[in-house]
């Protein structure tokens, strides 16, 4: 595991398109499915990474929470599935049902959607407005793998209540930092 910080993408920056499947209901999900919406969430996560490991209910409960707002949620997994058998579909798939993530969780087998993105590590956390520009990228929260601070997803939850309320997104930002993604070679 090498430690990693996300590479804090530029505010302003369009999100850029993708289309990867649902390891769980194997469906199709692009970008534009969420036109109309209010933001949109992108979260590159994983099923082994600590600091994944240590947020994963915190991310299930912001999903249920927010669920039923005008926001747009996915999580996508980019590692390397041959070195790390975890994060192949059925690992994504597993941990997703066994979350009860609310929110689809793409696998993107090329990493070419990581790339685009410059996702750095796991988590790695984007939000989006209605015209897919970034306004949030950084921590979920404080917490982090071994603290007693515990996991609230303040900084990220409190980054959607201000855009869904159309406040400006306090550019305050803290990176966000885990295990990098898992490249191929």
């Amino acid at each position: 595991m090498a430690l990693t910080e996300s590479t804090m993408l530029s505010l302003g920056t369009l999100a850029p398109d993708f289309s990867l499947t649902d390891v769980v209901s194997g469906k199709t999900v692009e970008r534009d499915d969420f036109k109309g919406k209010n933001g949109l969430l992108v979260l590159f996560i994983c099923t082994h990474c600590p600091y994944v490991k240590h947020i994963e209910k915190g991310i299930a409960a912001l999903g249920h929470d927010y669920r039923h707002k005008s926001l747009g949620i996915v999580a996508i997994s980019a590692n390397d599935a041959a070195k790390y058998p975890d994060d192949a579909p059925e690992g994504l798939k597993e941990q997703a049902e066994s979350l009860g993530f609310a929110f689809p969780y793409l696998y993107d087998e090329t990493q070419e959607v990581a790339k685009a993105y410059e996702a750095a590590c796991t988590p790695d956390i984007f939000l989006f407005d209605s015209d897919f520009k970034l306004v949030y990228r950084g921590q979920f929260d404080e917490s982090r793998p071994g603290s007693d601070v515990p996991v609230t997803g303040s900084d990220l939850r409190g980054a959607i209540d201000e855009l869904l309320a159309n406040l400006p997104v306090n550019g305050d930002q803290k990176a966000s930092i885990g295990c990098n993604i898992k490249w191929k070679a």
